[in-house]
């Protein structure tokens, strides 16, 4: 995912979210509606998710050191993981205590066009947002599935608030339901379900969010379609007998590490071996970008079921 590209469809949905959770808690206090104050809230929380992944993008780009030396990539994934946890507890578990709690104590609505008028400016909004959103992931999503990209992306920020922008409208429309029919019947009743409804949805959302991120966090190794790449250009040389054993690793969301034991021939010179690693690195670069950094290390295949070495062959071989 290039930086430009997320980055501007958080803004859009930072921007967003701002302007609806300032009227939806102006609607709110004039009408008393739990729908309204579920759904500030849940922009609220949405507002200071899109800054944490700003700043996650922003901590990542820090430059290796000792401390990290495959540099600090990972942390976006740390910043989306705390995104789940504020849309559970902030977003989720308040709305839905705030919804059992107008059930218990349901009261009819004053002004009451004042919060239905404001829930379709926010869905206008929303849509804008979620539009930005989608537009910026198709050139990432490829020809896979919008469930296949949010599960497979390296890179949390769009899925992210892919996930938000269409919880956000799904909300919108349970709580634009929950208020309408509180209007129509006079109960508070509705605004409560409505209330419960969206707390139950963003929880959701959260658990979603929080296990693919989960994954990358423990770490994730490149996909079967960058393996076969890698594999392909390591083969590609006649130098190469066999791959040994191949194991990969994303340090961040655009670059992953390959480890690699690669078999030649065991009359190879130093030099020639060396010409070889360094030519087999290059192929791996170009056949995958994202590549980037590389660890091949020289042996000599030893099929087990063949008879054992001698004493002295052993010593002139690496072991596995």
């Amino acid at each position: 995912m290039s930086a430009t590209g997320g980055s501007k469809a958080i803004i859009a949905a930072f921007l967003a979210n701002m302007g609806i959770a300032i009227t939806k808690f102006i609607a709110w206090a004039l009408s008393g509606s739990s729908s309204m104050l579920a759904e500030g809230v849940h922009s609220l929380a949405d507002s200071g998710n899109q800054l944490l992944l700003l700043l996650g993008g922003r901590r990542a780009k820090q430059a290796a050191d000792k401390e990290h030396p495959f540099g600090y990539g990972r942390v976006r994934y740390v910043y989306a993981f705390v995104v789940a946890i504020v849309l559970f507890s902030i977003g989720g578990v308040f709305s839905v205590y705030e919804g059992v709690s107008k059930i218990q104590n349901p009261h009819p609505l004053e002004m009451w066009w004042l919060p239905l008028l404001v829930l379709v400016i926010a869905i206008v909004l929303e849509s804008f947002s979620l539009r930005t959103a989608v537009r910026e992931s198709r050139p990432h999503k490829g020809d896979s599935s919008w469930f296949q990209f949010i599960r497979r992306s390296k890179a949390p920020e769009l899925p992210v608030v892919l996930l938000e922008d269409v919880a956000a409208l799904v909300g919108l429309v349970l709580a634009f339901f929950g208020v309408g029919l509180t209007v129509l019947t006079g109960n508070g009743l509705f605004d409560g379900i409505a209330t419960i409804a969206i707390g139950v949805l963003l929880i959701g959302v959260a658990i979603i969010i929080g296990t693919e991120v989960k994954s990358l966090l423990v770490g994730e190794g490149a996909s079967d379609e960058d393996v076969a790449k890698i594999e392909a250009a390591l083969l590609k040389s006649h130098d190469i007998d066999r791959i040994i054993h191949m194991k990969t690793l994303y340090v961040g969301p655009d670059e992953f590490m390959i480890g690699a034991k690669i078999s030649l021939a065991p009359e190879r010179t130093m030099n020639e071996v060396s010409m070889i690693v360094n030519l087999a690195e290059r192929r791996i670069r170009e056949a995958v970008p994202a590549a980037r950094i590389i660890y091949l290390e020289p042996d000599v295949y030893l099929d087990p079921n063949a008879a054992q070495p001698t004493t002295s062959s052993i010593v002139m071989l690496s072991s596995d």
